[in-house]
């Protein structure tokens, strides 16, 4: 656990110094020469002459607003998400925000500061605020300047820049831990040597998918401007400078036993070393045998997520965000394949790590004997050469007693070099897990795939220096548009309280639990749930009911009379209900606790009914779309889709409770990737004269007070219930086990909220199909 606790030290170091950086940008008062005053009004900021052929304003507190209608959107685009951070993506006006870790992103993919300057100068409406210049290059003046690069098995410290080494080796351990090699004994694995012992090497060119996001900005009228960009660009002109002369690198050995000591003095020095494994020219560890079947085919944006991460033809360690549904497990195994060398799969219960194993098998040629699993059921023995594991963060991190077999197989995991470690939802690992993990695998690159960047806590930020930056994030809408992903209908159904469940939730003695149960039992939500399952049913729709209260869910399904599935249900059952319910039209609904959240694959629902949930969770709200995000076999491919829906979400929420208020919170993030909330406040009452002429199960105020009657009595059946749910998650998902443990943390101004866009503006659509639209915007949506 030693390197495990060197990691985690390493990552708080980084994190804090990211914090004071920011720091530059969010003081209260803004330098006279800006001419800003005090707060965020930015009236006063200097446009340009022409600023209405530039697509961007930039104000002094970092945050970027980009039109998403102006003609030069899609390369700005590219632009922004490569150095800074989406806060929100609405349909029209975009808005980013600059921090540390998008900055460290950027450099990591070879994108120099003064690049990123002279660029964003170039696409802003108004003149570049000098704080925002000074705050990018504080941020990248030295990350990036150093690599720590895997190459012939030997560990290098690289750099394009002398200085930068001579300073690092001016420290004692680092120069202690320094190999000072024989270059006329190493063969073809070494380049020349320069007057400092330093082994010259021609860099590493940037891949073109990187670099156009540059050169896409610019005028193409105006040659003198781009050739002059492209000079201060490394590696734009595939690894030369404006000259025509190659680019080189010069680097220095260092003892692999020693690695992590200089890491940790490199950042003592202001110079953290970003982790790069040229798995190529590994000889050592065997390659699997795996390659891409013909029929695999990435779509665009998952080539360009792997472009980020194999840029310079070597393994970048980071973080990939694509929606559920976007085809990520895809996009790890191509990752996987590109490497070819031994790769561990981190999922987050042993559903996950079936269905990797599947779709390794599915997507690639790997033989049978090179792909095992490793979970409480089942232990395969990894081949001795070279394999893929899939297992869960939870085998890998117990601390307790192992079974002889568990330990025969953790002994190997352990004994071995793994090219990469795939670490599945990654949003679900918390630092002291991964400092568990760290522990036991020695990987040498790491890819961490997430939808939703987000947690209720502040540990995000740390997965950016324990994993690696964010190496991409697509944007839904566009995805959507596009027909990759369904085009949904997020519906916020209003539920009044009926007058028996509202006079009990208003007494001062009704304790926090069972108000709880009373606005997720509210008679009124009840017959909205069966109104809609009915109508969703009739056109032949595939639905989900969630409800995070099992006692609520079992009563759900038994007024529907639908299988339902929760912690307890026996592996079994479970997999023979979710396989009706795929394959035939037997079952067209069924009923899921927060077991469904994730790692359940139902390509074929299109509705989601969600009648309780974890307090103000955003990450799980965005989970539960993503149950239905798949594209269906009815999906236009050609944009025509904008503007019809072939997926809905519905929410219903209780009016005048608690519920109003963590349904507001836990839309945070969806509003953030530009969905609309439509807000029904009268469907109750059809459903109440549904209720009486179709004789629902709960149809009459005499239903509602038999009901209210039960609740009152069945607290301690309740908390059974829920303490029997909480256990079996906790005993079988890792992710599972955090939410059943989990308290609601509210923070404010905290940097997780900046990386997963949790602050930020905030809108709704409110009215019906009859509501008139702005003339505005008629136009755009006939198209």
């Amino acid at each position: 656990m030693e390197k495990a606790d060197e990691e985690y030290a390493n990552a708080t170091k980084l994190v804090q110094r990211a914090a004071d950086r920011e720091a530059l940008l969010t003081s209260s008062t803004w330098s006279s020469s800006e001419g800003q005053p005090t707060g965020s009004d930015f009236s006063n900021l200097k446009l340009k002459p022409d600023h209405n052929a530039r697509p961007c304003w930039t104000a002094p507190d970092g945050t970027i607003y980009l039109e998403a209608f102006h003609s030069l959107y899609a390369s700005a685009y590219d632009f922004l998400v490569a150095i800074s951070e989406p806060v929100a993506r609405p349909e029209f006006l975009h808005e980013y925000k600059l921090t540390p870790y998008s900055l460290y992103a950027a450099v990591a993919t070879n994108i120099d500061t003064e690049s990123i300057v002279r660029v964003l100068d170039r696409l802003s409406k108004n003149v570049l605020p000098e704080k925002v210049a000074t705050f990018i290059r504080e941020c990248t003046k030295r990350y990036g300047k150093a690599k720590l690069v895997l190459k012939h098995n030997k560990f290098y410290v690289e750099s394009e820049h002398p200085d930068v080494l001579r300073e690092l080796l001016r420290d004692s351990s680092i120069s202690q831990a320094r190999v000072v090699e024989d270059t006329s004994a190493a063969g073809d694995e070494s380049g020349a040597t320069d007057k400092d012992g330093f082994v010259i090497n021609e860099k590493a060119a940037e891949m073109e998918e990187n670099l156009k996001i540059l050169r896409g900005t610019e005028d193409e009228s105006d040659e003198e401007e781009e050739e002059d960009l492209l000079a201060t660009t490394p590696g734009a002109s595939r690894g030369r400078d404006n000259q025509g002369k190659k680019l080189t690198t010069v680097a220095f050995q260092i003892r692999a036993e020693q690695v992590e000591i200089v890491k940790k003095q490199a950042i003592e020095l202001d110079y953290p070393l970003m982790e790069e494994y040229d798995f190529r020219n590994d000889t050592i560890n065997p390659n699997v045998p795996m390659d891409l079947k013909p029929h695999a085919r990435i779509r665009r944006y998952q080539e360009r997520s792997l472009a980020k991460m194999f840029g310079n033809g070597r393994a970048r360690s980071g973080i990939i965000v694509l929606p559920c549904g976007a085809g990520k497990t895809l996009t790890g195994v191509t990752a996987a394949q590109t490497i070819k060398k031994s790769v561990i799969v981190l999922c987050t219960n042993a559903v996950s790590v079936l269905q990797w194993k599947y779709q390794f098998q599915l997507w690639t040629n790997i033989p049978d004997d090179r792909i095992c699993c490793f979970t409480s059921d089942k232990k395969e023995i990894l081949h001795p050469e070279s394999c893929v594991l899939v297992t869960t963060y939870t085998m890998i991190s117990y601390g307790g007693k192992r079974s002889d077999k568990s330990k025969e197989v953790m002994d190997a995991i352990s004994g071995r070099e793994w090219g990469l470690m795939l670490m599945d939802e990654v949003h679900v690992v918390p630092a002291k897990m991964f400092r568990r993990v760290v522990g036991s695998v020695k990987a040498h690159c790491r890819l961490g795939l997430t939808a939703t960047l987000v947690r209720e806590d502040d540990l995000i930020s740390d997965l950016n220096f324990l994993i690696g930056p964010k190496l991409y994030e697509a944007n839904w809408m566009d995805l959507t548009a596009a027909g990759y992903l369904a085009n949904v209908q997020c519906v916020e159904v209003w539920c009044p309280m009926t007058g028996p469940f509202m006079g009990e939730y208003l007494k001062p003695d009704t304790n926090a639990r069972l108000k709880q149960l009373l606005y997720v039992m509210n008679p009124s939500k009840l017959r909205a749930v069966e109104y809609l399952v009915n109508f969703h049913e009739a056109r032949g729709d595939k639905i989900i009911v969630f409800s995070d209260l099992v006692y609520s869910l079992k009563l759900y399904a038994d007024m529907l009379k639908k299988p339902l599935i929760y912690g307890e249900t026996p592996e079994k059952e479970r997999q023979a209900i979710l396989g009706i319910f795929r394959s035939t039209k037997a079952v067209s609904t069924i009923c899921l606790s927060k077991v469904g959240d994730t790692s359940i694959d139902l390509p074929e629902a299109n509705v989601v009914i969600q009648v309780s949930s974890h307090f103000g969770s955003r990450r799980q709200e965005a989970q539960r779309l993503g149950r239905i995000l798949r594209p269906k076999s009815y999906t236009a491919t050609n944009g025509t889709n904008r503007s019809s829906f072939n997926a809905f979400f519905y929410t219903l929420v209780s009016t005048d409770t608690q519920e109003m208020y963590y349904s507001a919170k836990r839309q945070q993030y969806l509003i953030d990737q530009g969905y609309t909330f439509k807000i029904v406040t009268n469907l109750c009452e059809l459903c109440d004269v549904e209720a009486k002429i179709n004789g629902f199960a709960y149809s009459t105020p005499e239903h509602d007070k038999k009901l209210l009657q039960t609740l009152l009595m069945s607290d301690t059946e309740m908390e059974k219930d829920q303490r029997n749910e909480d256990t079996a998650i906790r005993k079988n998902n890792a992710d599972g086990a955090a939410l059943a443990d989990a308290s609601v943390k509210r923070t404010a101004g905290s940097t997780m909220s900046q990386l997963s866009g949790g602050t930020g503006m905030r809108y709704r659509e409110i009215g019906g199909s009859s509501s008139k639209r702005h003339p505005l915007f008629s136009k755009r949506m006939r198209k």
